[in-house]
């Protein structure tokens, strides 16, 4: 979630986020989880990717009810 807000304030557009987080969450778990076993990276890293956005998407949403 970190990486991918930092993109963000890099300037990189919204509608490319997703795609970072999970392209992140790949190279995360095929270098560092699995330790290069190449599809279970992709399956692991994937689910990370996604889960980094669902609760980055959870939690903004959430913020901005509170503010309304």
């Amino acid at each position: 979630m970190g990486l991918v807000e930092a993109i963000k304030r890099a300037g990189v557009s919204k509608q490319f986020l997703p795609l970072i987080s999970i392209a992140i969450g790949i190279a995360i778990g095929v270098v560092y989880l699995t330790e290069f076993d190449l599809k279970q990276g992709v399956l692991v890293g994937t689910i990370l990717g996604l889960s980094a956005s669902g609760l980055y998407s959870g939690t903004k949403n959430t913020m901005e009810r509170e503010d309304k």
